[in-house]
C-alpha cells in the first residue's frame, strides 16, 4: 500500500513513519510513505505558498495553486487520480470501520493544511474525504495523518508479525481490548489472573471477551450499541450490567447513610451545646439569687 502526504514540513513525516512496525513494513515493501513538499510546486520565486484572506481576518490561508500543481504531478506520475484526503476538525471523525475502509486501497493521499486553513477551491477540486481526528485544534495536520496512516497500514497484510493481532485489538467488534499480563507471574504483590495460566484455550477466550464486554461498560458503554455480541454474550452483560448497577446503588446508599450519623451527630452535639448553654445560664441566675437572698 502506498501513502502519499502532500505537506509544509516532510521531515516531520519521514521521521515520523518510517519507524518501528511501519519502518520494518517499508523495509519489507509492504508499505510506502511518500513525503511531496508543496513548497516545490509554487510559482512563487520566494517559495511562498500562503497569503491574507480575502475578506480579512486573522492568519494567512494555504494558496490553491501549490497544492494543485502537487496533486496534478502525482497523478501524473503513478497513473491514477486516488482518494485525497485532508485533514480538517469540520471533517467526520476517524474511527476504526474507517481505517478498515481506507485499507481496502492500493494508494492513499493525505492533505496537511497549515496556518488558517487551505483555499477552498482547491478543496473542491481535488479532495475526496474530510476527516478529523477529534474536537480540538492542532497546528497542522501532519500529526493526524500520521495517526490514521498507522492506523490504517496495521490492517494491510503482513505489516503486523502475528495476523491475528489487528483482529483482536481495540475496537474490532466495537469492544475495548481486554486486559493483557507478560512475565513475571507475580508482580508486587499482584497475580496473573489464574484462567491465563490453565492452558483452557476455551476458558481463555471466553474470559478475554467477557472482559472486553465489562471493560467496555465501564469506560465507553457507548461502543456497546454497535457491539458485535452472541447471545450468551449478551445475557452476560445484561446480568453483569444489572450486578454492577445495583453495587453502584449499594455504594450511594451507604454513602448517603455514612454522611446521615455525622449530621445526626451534629445536631445532637448542637443540642447538647443549647442545653449546657441553658444550664449555665440557669446555674448563673440561682447563684445571683443566692446573693441577693444572702445579702
Amino acid at each position: 500500500m502506498n501513502f502519499h502526504v502532500l505537506t509544509l514540513f516532510p521531515e516531520m513525516i519521514e521521521n515520523g513513519l518510517n519507524t518501528s512496525i511501519l519502518g520494518r513494513a517499508a523495509a519489507k515493501e509492504l508499505l510506502s510513505f511518500e513525503a511531496i513538499n508543496i513548497r516545490d510546486y509554487t510559482l512563487e520565486r520566494h517559495g511562498q505558498v500562503d497569503d491574507y484572506p480575502y475578506g480579512g481576518g486573522a492568519g494567512m490561508v494555504m494558496q490553491a495553486e501549490p497544492i494543485y500543481r502537487a496533486y496534478e504531478a502525482l497523478t501524473e506520475r503513478i497513473g491514477k487520480r486516488p482518494r485525497v484526503i485532508y485533514m480538517t476538525p469540520q471533517g467526520q471523525v476517524f474511527n476504526q470501520k474507517i481505517a478498515e475502509e481506507l485499507a481496502k486501497e492500493e494508494e492513499l493521499v493525505f492533505l496537511c493544511g497549515h496556518y488558517e486553513g487551505v483555499d477552498e477551491r482547491v478543496l473542491e477540486m481535488i479532495v475526496t474525504d474530510q476527516l478529523s481526528a477529534g474536537d480540538y485544534v492542532l497546528t497542522g495536520g501532519e500529526l493526524p495523518a500520521m495517526m490514521m496512516i498507522d492506523c490504517i497500514s496495521r490492517l494491510v497484510p503482513g505489516v503486523l508479525n502475528n495476523h491475528v493481532s489487528a483482529e483482536f485489538e481495540s475496537f474490532h467488534d466495537n469492544l475495548l481490548e481486554y486486559p493483557q499480563y507478560t512475565r513475571p507471574e507475580v508482580f508486587m504483590d499482584r497475580r496473573v489472573p489464574e484462567i491465563l495460566l490453565s492452558g483452557h484455550h476455551a476458558n481463555i477466550e471466553k474470559w478475554r471477551r467477557e472482559q472486553s464486554i465489562i471493560r467496555t461498560l465501564h469506560r465507553r458503554p457507548e461502543l456497546l450499541e454497535d457491539a458485535v455480541l452472541s447471545e450468551k454474550e449478551q445475557k452476560f452483560l445484561k446480568e453483569y450490567r444489572r450486578t454492577w448497577e445495583k453495587e453502584q446503588t449499594g455504594e450511594a446508599e451507604q454513602t448517603e447513610e455514612a454522611r446521615q450519623p455525622g449530621e445526626t451527630g451534629r445536631a445532637e452535639e448542637t443540642g447538647q451545646t443549647g442545653e449546657a448553654e441553658q444550664t449555665g445560664e440557669a446555674r448563673q441566675s440561682g447563684g445571683t439569687g443566692q446573693i441577693g437572698e444572702i445579702g
